[in-house]
């Protein structure tokens, strides 16, 4: 029996194949992240199923039990929207049914990624996936000096509330697409600037957002805010001020005195 990823909708219940209906309908097992959630998929469209809680706190766990259990019978695998693995859990299922031999079916389907990028009008020859932003440190400072030299469409997830912050970081005039609660009741795709964008939604945003970021186009020298945010991030992995300072001058090519004036000023 092979293991079945079936994506599931990102938030009209009618964005399901017919196929993902019957696979989830013969389905022995059903494991999910939210059993609530996907109960009330399921009711929706007729299906009576044995659901089994799965994600991120127990998966360790339950990988190599579900595994064993695909060997034998009919297991489905969902997320509570869009593709399993795709910043959601089921990677560690993937693995377990490869490492035994039982084979993996994957159906396509509904994916914030893909419908955020479509929807955003940039280019998709060259597409880089993101996940979910980090908050700071040297993580976030890399992510944004990445998008400032690489000719790609980066799409990225962020939370409302820190959507405002993330636009401000990049260069104003960057091409940008936000697109808010996808396939939703009040679908959203902003089309334009960084700038403008940041503007945009500078009162706060609600729903889920998914940003689509047209990289390549900052200027050759990376701004200060970026460079002191690198540096921090050396200060969090145990490096004194001068240090962190050098290095991210270095890598930057800002003046190091102007990042340790930033850093001691806090």
């Amino acid at each position: 029996m092979p293991l079945s990823v079936v994506p599931t909708p990102i938030g009209n219940l009618e964005d399901i194949t017919l196929r993902a209906l019957r696979v989830l309908r013969e389905a022995d097992l059903v494991a999910c992240e939210d059993t609530r959630r996907t109960g009330r998929l399921l009711a929706h469209h007729g299906i009576e199923a044995r659901l089994v809680a799965y994600h991120e706190h127990n998966e360790r766990r339950m990988a190599p039990l579900l595994a064993e259990r695909a060997a034998s019978e009919r297991v489905a695998l969902v997320s509570d929207a869009g593709m399993p693995l795709v910043s959601d859990p089921g990677y560690r299922l993937i693995r377990a049914c490869i490492e035994r031999g039982v084979p993996v079916e994957v159906l396509p389907g509904p994916s914030a990624l893909v419908t955020a990028l479509v929807a955003s009008g940039l280019p998709a020859d060259t597409v880089v996936f993101c996940g979910f932003v980090p908050r700071g440190g040297r993580e976030r400072a890399g992510l944004l000096r990445r998008i400032g030299r690489e000719e790609a469409t980066f799409v990225l997830f962020e939370s409302p509330r820190r959507l405002q912050g993330l636009l401000a970081e990049l260069p104003p005039e960057t091409p940008v697409a936000v697109c808010r609660e996808m396939t939703k009741l009040h679908e959203e795709v902003f089309r334009g600037a960084a700038g403008e964008a940041a503007r945009r939604f500078s009162g706060g945003v609600k729903g889920e957002v998914v940003l689509v970021v047209r990289g390549g186009g900052a200027p050759g020298e990376v701004g200060l805010e970026e460079a002191v945010a690198l540096a921090r991030g050396y200060l969090e992995e145990g490096l004194s001020p001068s240090r962190a300072a050098a290095r991210a001058a270095r890598e930057t090519g800002r003046s190091r005195r102007e990042i340790y004036d930033r850093l001691a000023a806090g």
